[in-house]
């Protein structure tokens, strides 16, 4: 198979996995695989196609993620295939919780309770870890001011200020004028600087 054949099999895959067509799109990249066993753009093609056949928007959304980072990272591969088995282990994680249930749990339906994300964080060893996990199949349920204050707090902390500042911005109208929520722009801010 020539450059030029591997490049337009890669374009069809891409354009495959791009029109939600999961199945042919992993039939394409395995097909590519099989000549070239060490291309990336195709290993990175099966796992994600792979996965949306099961979860088409967390597929999406690391392809996306993959195509940003390619071209700056060396290890652009391993960062995405971690991803996958972060989100596997995660998956797995809330399917645990699901399976004891606490009545409560059941009203939730794709999210965890925050205590049950704090349990999470202490499993993964750092809120950084068990956010990452989630971020992409997972809603945090926050039903007390205290939990959305460190929440907030914990992904400024880790970095995640552009994150931080979305969910001020989208729930501060909730609050109104509390003053421990509108402090939470100045921890923000602060980390930023």
């Amino acid at each position: 198979m020539g450059k030029v054949s591997q490049d337009l099999l890669l374009k069809r895959a891409e354009g495959e996995f791009l029109n939600g067509d999961y199945h042919n799109a992993l039939r394409s990249y395995g097909l590519i695989l099989k000549d070239h066993p060490t291309l990336d753009e195709a290993k990175i093609g099966v796992y994600l196609s792979d996965l949306g056949i099961e979860s088409e928007e967390e597929a999406q959304a690391l392809f996306d993620y993959y195509q940003i980072i390619k071209s700056e990272k060396e290890n652009a591969l391993d960062i995405i295939d971690g991803l996958i088995d972060s989100l596997d282990t995660s998956k797995q994680y809330i399917k645990e919780l699901l399976l004891n249930p606490v009545e409560e749990q059941l009203e939730y339906g794709d999210g965890i309770r925050y205590s049950d994300f704090l349990l999470l964080v202490e499993s993964r060893g750092s809120f950084k870890k068990a956010f990452e996990d989630i971020m992409f199949s997972t809603k945090v349920v926050i039903t007390q001011k205290d939990e959305f204050i460190d929440f907030v707090t914990q992904l400024s902390n880790e970095g995640f200020d552009e994150m931080a500042l979305n969910y001020l911005d989208a729930t501060t109208s909730l609050f109104g004028d509390d003053q421990d929520v509108l402090a939470l722009y100045n921890v923000v801010k602060g980390a930023k600087e």
